[in-house]
């Protein structure tokens, strides 16, 4: 039975679109992080000094800093968008796809 249900959502479409978004998303999340974080270690390479530049007059804390703080919200905000559409646009493709299975 378990095998007949598994060859009926492989054969219906919308599992092959649920497959298709989530993989894109993935792709398309994971090189923007990849931009981001070896962006930044780039930057910590080959421009040290620029990194090293105080905020302000005063200030303790260089451009660094912020930038890397940057970088792990961006992961956080990547990760939420992530999760987000996972909940609602994947989570639904996936409950029509076991319902359609599992009628027939």
């Amino acid at each position: 039975m378990n095998d007949d249900i598994v060859a009926r959502i492989e054969a219906n479409p919308k599992y092959h679109e649920l497959v298709h978004k989530r993989n894109s998303f993935g792709i398309t999340l994971s090189i923007l992080m990849i931009i981001v974080y070896y962006g930044y270690i780039l930057l910590i390479a080959f421009n040290k000094e620029w990194l090293a530049t105080k905020l302000g007059a005063g200030m303790v804390t260089s451009i660094g800093i912020p930038l890397g703080v940057g970088v792990i919200i961006f992961t956080i905000i990547l990760t939420n968008i992530y999760v987000r559409r996972a909940n609602t646009e994947f989570d639904e493709l996936n409950a029509e796809i076991i319902k359609e299975a599992n009628r027939k």
